[in-house]
C-alpha cells in the first residue's frame, strides 16, 4: 500500500499517487508528410518534492535498439556475432507541476522574495475549497526541453488521472516548429500509463508516443 512521504504539503495531496520513481518502455509512432515513424524506447521518471507546494519533474528516455537484420549467410555461417547493439539517448525534460491558484502574500516570490505570513492552504479543509466543479482540481505543469521549447500546461487532476493541454508555448529562433500538446496520465494495476499527442513540424496535433512504466522506488 502506498504511504504519503513525510512533509508533504497539503496541496500535494492530490498530485501524490505520482510521487516516486517510474521505468518502462513505450511507443514513438508520429506520422510527418506520410511518413511514420515508429521505434520502441524506454523511460526513467521522476516526481519529488522538496517541501515546497510543488512537484519536481525529470525524465529520460533512449531509443531502444533496432532489431538486427537477419543474417543472409544463414545459420551455418562461421562468422562471430558481434557485441549487442547499445541503447541511444534520446530526449529529456524537465518541470514542476502544482495546483492551479492565485499566488497569496504568503507564497515566496516572485525572485527570492519570502512570503509574507503564513503560508496558504496548509490543511486538508483548506486544500478542499480549491476542488473546481467537476469534483477535480485544476492544475499547473510547465516543462522546459534542451531543444530551446519551453511549455506551460494546464488541466486538472481528478483522482488517479490527469488531463493536460498547452496553454502556451515559448520557442527559441533555433528551435523546431512545435505548436500545440495534450498529455493524459493514469494509474492502472498500479502503472503510470501515459499517452502525448503533439502538433509539430507543420502537422496538426495527432498520436505521438504512449507509455507504460512500473514504480522503482518511492
Amino acid at each position: 500500500m502506498y504511504e504519503l512521504p513525510v512533509g508533504l504539503p497539503s496541496e500535494l495531496v492530490p498530485l501524490s499517487w505520482l510521487i516516486g520513481v517510474w521505468e518502462g518502455s513505450g511507443i514513438l509512432d508520429y506520422t510527418v508528410d506520410g511518413e511514420t515513424v515508429t521505434r520502441e524506447f524506454g523511460q526513467r521518471i521522476s516526481f519529488s518534492h522538496d517541501g515546497l507546494p510543488h512537484l519536481n519533474y525529470s525524465s529520460y528516455t533512449w531509443l531502444e535498439p533496432e532489431a538486427p537484420t537477419t543474417d543472409a549467410s544463414g545459420p551455418d555461417s562461421d562468422s562471430v556475432p558481434g557485441p549487442a547493439p547499445a541503447a541511444t539517448p534520446l530526449v529529456t525534460e524537465t518541470g514542476y507541476w502544482r495546483l492551479s491558484r492565485p499566488q497569496q502574500a504568503g507564497d515566496a516570490g516572485p525572485g527570492l522574495l519570502p512570503g509574507v505570513g503564513p503560508a496558504p492552504f496548509q490543511t486538508a479543509e483548506a486544500v478542499e475549497t480549491l476542488r473546481n466543479a467537476d469534483g477535480g482540481f485544476d492544475i499547473e505543469v510547465s516543462l522546459v526541453h534542451p531543444g530551446g521549447i519551453l511549455e506551460l500546461y494546464l488541466g486538472q487532476v481528478k483522482g488517479p488521472r490527469i488531463d493536460l493541454a498547452t496553454d502556451a508555448i515559448v520557442q527559441t529562433s533555433g528551435a523546431k516548429p512545435y505548436a500545440a500538446a495534450t498529455r493524459l496520465y493514469g494509474l492502472v494495476d498500479s502503472h503510470l500509463l501515459w499517452a502525448w499527442d503533439i502538433a509539430a513540424l507543420g502537422q496538426d496535433l495527432r498520436t505521438h508516443a504512449s507509455g507504460r512504466l512500473s514504480r522503482a522506488s518511492s
